[in-house]
Parts: structure tokens; C-alpha cells; sequence
């Protein structure tokens, strides 16, 4: 007998397919009737499928008495409720280090696309201003100084990439790590010393707007924010001041903080680069992050273990 899903996500065949080869799958997400949906399967459904980005209510939990694991497709478990999970022996997974390299490109692309006003610049060809005379001068790299905002996999990545560059880099976290690069307690002093602030630490509650109206004021006119984490670590509205009164140079942001929705004030920033979360974009990553997925579930329900817990 096949083991029960509920699927919380819109998810792309590579990873469907597989899915619906091993377990009988129930698409939660799409259901016009979702409450007829857990009526007639929730006390069968053994596992969950959902996106990095999804949320999931502990009240939909509690409709799932046979739930034992929660399969994340991504790296990023902000929307489950860990702490419920673990007092009620539900297993989570994620697929970390697949994606570290794509999303590290991600923030690196960014940075060069910010500095060197890449975007405006293939405008500025396309509409034939270039006719008209050379485009305006941007910013070097080489020299800078970039600080990142959360040292784990992707952090340490990104600061591998920027240094190629010829970049200096720090960093701010929870704890100073053994690594060459120079610490920072205060996130609000690094931002002041930086020009480049890089967001790459977990989302959730303990890091909601992090980068608020304090740190971009610090960061200062000669400053660029880059965030490749999560949209729910910049206060939006503080940053979308600060770029259209040029408290900061500039942003470049691959995530929101209510995707897909993107405010219209921020789309109209010509100092701010934006990307439709692209980060772990590729072919060969999202088939990675795949097999992960499917791996967990059949470890799990094969009594063997995890590949990558997170609980």
C-alpha cells in the first residue's frame, strides 16, 4: 500500500512524477475545497510535501493525527512550525548545500549588477540612447569592502565569490567563527563600515526585519544592499524609502517579503535590481533539490535515515 501526501505547493514534474510513482499524493494547494479535501484524506496523510517558501498553520497540522514527516523542497524551513514538530515526533526535512553554489552565483550576480549598473546599461543600448553618447560611469569592486549578515554555507560562498572580485569582506552573527574574515558584533556598526551589506541568514521570526530603518541609515549613501535570503529579513517600506530618497546607492533583491507580490513603489526604484527568486534557479540544482526530497520520504518510511534532518 502507498504511504499518503499532502502537498502543500505548486511542485514541477521532476519532483511530482517521482512522488506519484511511490505514494498516493493529495494536492492540498490546489483544491477548490480544501476543508472537504482533509475531511476525506487527513487521517490517512503520513507525510507533507511543500515548497521553502510555504507556511504551514499548525491548525492544518492538527487535522493530520498519522502525520510523521514534512518533506521542505528547499533550504529554507522558516514557515514550518519546528518546535510543534518535534513536541508531537514529526521528522523534518530540507535540502541544504544542493542550492548553496546557485544561490551564491544568485548574490554575486547582484552585487556586479548593482555596482556596474548592469540592467540600465543593456536598457540604455536596447533604446538606442547610446547613440546619443556613453553611458554614465559606475562603481569598481575591487577594493571594496562587502559585509555579510549570517556566515553558514551560503554565506561563507559568497564571501569565496566577492573576494575573487577582489573584494575585502565581513561578516555579523550570532557567534565570531574561525575564519580569516573580520567579525562584527553590532550589525548596525558593519553596515556603517560597509558598502556592500549581503543578507544571507535563515528567515523566521527571529530575524523579521532585521535590516530595518537603523541599518540602512548606517549603511549610508555609499551603500548597497543585496538579499538573497529571505524577503521577511528587510523591513520592505524602510527599504523602499531609503532607496527612493537615496539614503542608500542601491539594492539588488532576489527575494520579497510577499511573493510574488512586489510593491509597485519598489518596482519603480531605478537604483534597485530586482529578481523573481531565482536564486537555486537552475536545471540542476531544483533536480538535486528533487531527489533529496523523494530520498528523505523513502528513507523515512523505510525505517532508515534521514539524509538531512532538520528534526
Amino acid at each position: 500500500m502507498k504511504n499518503e501526501l499532502l502537498i502543500l505547493a505548486p511542485l514541477p514534474d521532476f519532483l511530482m512524477n517521482p512522488l506519484l510513482a511511490a505514494n498516493t499524493c493529495h494536492d492540498y494547494f490546489h483544491a477548490e475545497d480544501k476543508a472537504a479535501l482533509l475531511a476525506q484524506v487527513g487521517a490517512k496523510i503520513r507525510g507533507i510535501v511543500m515548497a521553502g517558501g510555504s507556511v504551514v498553520p499548525v491548525a492544518l497540522l492538527e487535522q493530520l493525527p498519522k502525520l510523521e514527516i514534512m518533506s521542505v523542497f528547499g533550504v529554507g524551513y522558516d514557515g514550518v512550525p519546528v518546535d510543534w514538530c518535534k513536541a508531537h515526533q514529526v521528522r523534518v526535512t530540507n535540502t541544504p548545500d544542493v542550492l548553496t553554489e546557485d544561490v551564491a552565483d544568485t548574490a554575486s550576480a547582484l552585487v556586479l549588477m548593482t555596482s556596474r549598473k548592469l540592467i540600465a546599461a543593456n536598457r540604455f543600448l536596447h533604446e538606442g540612447t547610446w547613440l546619443k553618447g556613453a553611458f554614465p560611469l559606475a562603481h569598481a569592486l575591487h577594493g571594496k569592502l562587502a559585509g555579510i549578515v549570517g556566515l553558514g554555507r551560503i554565506g561563507k560562498a559568497i564571501a569565496r565569490r566577492l573576494e575573487a572580485h577582489g573584494m575585502r569582506v565581513a561578516y555579523h552573527g550570532r557567534t565570531k567563527q574561525e575564519v580569516g574574515w573580520e567579525y562584527f558584533e553590532s550589525l548596525t556598526a558593519m553596515a556603517q563600515a560597509v558598502d556592500f551589506l549581503v543578507v544571507a541568514c535563515p528567515g523566521g521570526a527571529a530575524t523579521k526585519h532585521l535590516i530595518n530603518a537603523e541599518v540602512l541609515a548606517a549603511l549610508g549613501a555609499k551603500g548597497t544592499l543585496i538579499n538573497i535570503a529571505r524577503g521577511s529579513v528587510v523591513d520592505e517600506a524602510a527599504l523602499i524609502v531609503a532607496l527612493q530618497g537615496g539614503t542608500i546607492r542601491g539594492a539588488g533583491l532576489d527575494v520579497f517579503e510577499n511573493e510574488p507580490q512586489v510593491p509597485e513603489a519598489l518596482m519603480q526604484c531605478g537604483n534597485a535590481v530586482l529578481l523573481p527568486h531565482l536564486g537555486s534557479g537552475t536545471h540542476e540544482t531544483r533536480a538535486a533539490m528533487a531527489r533529496l526530497v523523494v530520498e528523505n520520504l523513502a528513507a523515512h518510511f523505510s525505517g532508515a535515515a534521514l539524509l538531512t534532518p532538520v528534526c
